[in-house]
């Protein structure tokens, strides 16, 4: 069994910090919050994010980030903006052996970089593995079946962590594809706020299928333009993670869209669902990362007039039909962006 250092004490570091230790690994749990960190240990829980999911005792959760240092695998579960700062953190407490992975998702916001290149700027001297896929903390909290893809530009990284975090529930596959894996996983968050916001509007499954299927082709579209494997995004961290995130009231982007899509104001949706959106937080920098690639992704310029500019949701859906024709596929998969 592994000692195993989880940076992050949102839902999914809990759910992780809970599913690793039901199977025999040493954990411990590091959050910034010493309220937050307390009310964990004094409720056996996170009352917030996770109710009824046990953070068992065994499971040493602290603010002192010193007692996570010497793991075997060290993952970072903190959302994108905080990324960089955590990453710098997690430096001081390596091991020479230790393993370090994320489950977070987005870009960073002005420099466009994905959130390996920021680890590895952070950690110089590891590959970092990516762990992306259909997964709400709160399943993967309750042991129900779930799949990952477990990314790294070093294949032996990618293996360890497949072998060490598989378990009879939870089955991790290896991807070379580091961009791939991760655009998917990040601008799928998007994509979701506008199928809430869809649902929201009442527009029907017609709608909503077809808002998913072009918001795929989106992303897939940037995705060759920065090297991206197409088929990539017919997998786990592109459809896969898609389809979770755009159907299930678990998720806190879909959840934003419909309340948006319900008439209430984009600043004021964000609030109520009370936890970070990264949907909302990613929409503007992948629409300045598209530009700077000459790529024209429609649906994403939409939502972000929607939260930025005060476009009524209504509005976008009109102007997003009254697109000139074209033909689905032109230009989706080829390695030439041209505009679709």
């Amino acid at each position: 069994m592994a000692k195993i250092s989880i940076l992050g004490t949102g839902g999914f570091g809990v759910s992780l910090a809970a599913t690793c230790h039901r199977y025999g690994h040493e954990v411990t749990l590091w959050g910034l919050f010493q309220q937050e960190v307390d009310a964990i240990i004094r409720d056996g829980e996170h009352k917030k994010l996770l109710p009824g999911v046990p953070v068992n005792p065994g499971i040493h959760v602290t603010t002192d980030i010193q007692q996570a240092a010497g793991a075997d695998l060290l993952i970072l579960a903190v959302p994108s903006f905080a990324i960089r700062e955590t990453a710098a953190r997690a430096r001081e407490i390596l091991s020479p052996q230790t393993v370090v992975a994320s489950v977070a998702k987005g870009l960073e916001q002005g420099s466009h970089k994905l959130l390996s290149e920021v680890i590895e700027e952070e950690i110089p001297d590891r590959a970092v593995v990516i762990l992306s896929g259909p997964s709400h903390a709160e399943e993967i909290a309750r042991g129900v079946p779930t799949t990952l893809d477990a990314a790294s530009r070093d294949r032996s990284n990618a293996e360890y962590v497949q072998d060490t975090l598989s378990n009879e529930r939870l089955r991790i596959y290896v991807c070379d594809d580091m961009v791939g894996v991760q655009l998917g996983g990040a601008l799928k968050n998007i994509i979701a706020v506008c199928a809430g916001m869809c649902d929201g509007m009442g527009l029907g499954d017609n709608a909503k299928a077809a808002l998913m299927t072009r918001g795929l082709a989106e992303i897939a579209r940037l995705g060759v333009a920065m090297g991206a494997d197409p088929t990539t995004f017919a997998g786990l961290t592109g459809i896969g993670d898609l389809i979770v995130t755009c159907t299930s009231l678990h998720s806190r982007n879909y959840r934003t869209g419909l309340y948006i899509g319900q008439g209430i104001a984009p600043h004021e949706a964000i609030q109520r669902v009370g936890m970070t959106v990264e949907g909302c937080i990613v929409a503007q920098t992948a629409l300045e990362l598209a530009r700077s690639k000459g790529v024209e992704m429609p649906i994403v310029e939409q939502l972000n007039q929607v939260l930025y500019d005060g476009k009524s949701p209504e509005q976008a859906v009109h102007e997003l039909m009254g697109r000139p024709s074209r033909h689905e596929n032109e230009q989706i998969w080829l390695k030439e962006h041209h505009q679709a």
